[in-house]
Order: structure tokens, then sequence, then C-alpha cells
């Protein structure tokens, strides 16, 4: 199978690493032109002079932050006034760790503008152009939270929960126009993100990080964490013509880690 994503424009958030990154390059390896978005200048730079340029692919980065939800809604506006996109990614790093008991309204109000709003926002602007071209690709970057909650993410699980459930219901309200909208629930991968989390986890249980990392690599029928290049081929197969009649749908990519149907 052969996928193609010539002549298609895409803006991939979160990529100036891990997941996004992963994603962006293989958009880009399939013949889209891709715009690259994050906080890091620098590192958006170096990703964006290495990707593939074959004839007609053109590539740039946006430099944003998500935690700034007034500041993103100007950034991202002022590019939807000179650029339009095929293929848009919602992706941002997620909301710091912790449970329920530690969190307080504050903290969840913060968790939604970045983790919600920055998502709803940014389709919004980018569906003006899929629905005048009949043709669409979105692609939410979830996780496998949203089915079955880990204690120590309390905010996490729960945003991203309200993200599945509204792009279910975008789903079919835009299907008519061909575009689709599809979730994906990620399990563990080998991120700066998953890094972090396993230090923390190791400081509160006085063991080793690579202790830590052990045990999840346990809970996992593949017995190994994910790399970030398997992520980017779902990605690409979602965003090409491939899959015109997935929509509506939460994909696991996680090893078999979920052990909920």
């Amino acid at each position: 199978m052969n996928i193609s994503l010539q002549n298609k424009k895409a803006l991939v958030g979160g990529s100036s690493g891990g997941i996004g990154k992963a994603i962006a390059q293989q958009l880009a390896a399939s013949g889209a032109s891709v715009t690259l978005m994050s906080h890091s200048e620098d590192k958006l730079r170096d990703i964006v002079e290495a990707l593939p340029k074959e004839t007609g692919q053109t590539h740039q980065f946006l430099v944003v932050d998500f935690n700034d939800f007034n500041g993103f809604q100007n950034s991202i506006s002022n590019y939807f006034e000179h650029n339009s996109v095929d293929i848009l990614v919602n992706n941002t790093q997620g909301p710091s760790a912790g449970s329920a008991l530690e969190k307080n309204v504050s903290d969840y109000q913060e968790a939604f503008d970045l983790l919600f709003k920055t998502v709803v926002f940014t389709s919004e602007l980018a569906l003006q152009q899929m629905i005048a071209k009949n043709w669409g690709r979105i692609i939410n970057v979830a996780s496998v939270s949203v089915k079955e909650p880990l204690s120590y993410l309390a905010l996490s699980n729960t945003i991203r929960a309200a993200v599945v459930t509204w792009a279910k219901s975008l789903a079919t309200d835009v299907g008519k126009y061909q575009i689709t909208v599809n979730n994906v629930l990620t399990g563990y991968f080998d991120t700066d993100r998953i890094a972090q989390l396993n230090a923390k986890k190791a400081e509160q249980l006085g063991i080793a990080q690579s202790q830590v990392r052990k045990d999840m690599e346990s809970k996992v029928p593949l017995q190994r964490i994910g790399d970030p290049i398997e992520y980017g081929y779902l990605a690409a197969f979602l965003a090409s013509d491939n899959a015109a009649y997935i929509t509506g749908t939460n994909i696991p990519i996680d090893g078999g880690l979920l052990k909920s149907m």
C-alpha cells in the first residue's frame, strides 16, 4: 500500500520532539508540506531543515505557547490568515502529573485551556478551508487514559476525555464534507514526557528510574515501549485517502496495554 500525501498541507502541534516530531517527519516523508508548531524555535528550525523536500514541498514552523491561550489564539489566527491546511494534528504537551486530591479547580482550568480550548480553536479555523475543499483530516493525539484512567494523571484523564467526545460529535457534523476526525489513544512511547513521569514516580517510590521503566514494559503485552516512528506510520495512514472511511474512532496504539475492549 502506497501512502501519498502529495499536494497536501499539514499542521502538526507539539512537533519539536517526541510523538509530534515523528508524525511531522512521516507526513513529510509521504509528500506533505508540513508546518511544525511548538514553543521551541531552535528545535523547530533544526527539524524543518532536516525534513525531506521533494518537488512541490515547502516546510515551515510556527512558534506558539500552548500554555498561554490568549497568545496562542493570536498566533494561530494570524497563521490561518495566510495559510490553509488539509491535515491537522492536534497535539500539545501534557499537563502536570498528580492525583485528583492533589489538583484544584484552577489546575483543571489551566488543563482545559491547554488540552481542549487550543484543540477546538485550531480545528474551527482549519475547518473553514477543509469544508470549502470538501476534504480534510483531523487527528487528535489523546491517551489510553480516556478508557482506563491513570491515577497519577487526573488532569489528563479528565480533559482528554472531553476532547474525544467532542471529536465524536464533530465527526458526525463534518462527515458530509468528506472530512474525517479521529482520536489516537496513546500508550507508552519513548519520549521525554515518559522519562519525566518515570523520574517523578521513581522519586516517589524510592526506586531506580530503570526499574520504573522495566515495570512499565512488563505491563505491555509486546514487552516494550513504543518507538515514536510507529506512531508516525499510523498518523500518515489516517491522513491519507486510504483511511477515507475511518472517522469518529478512538484508535489505541499501545502494544496491547489496554485491558478493556
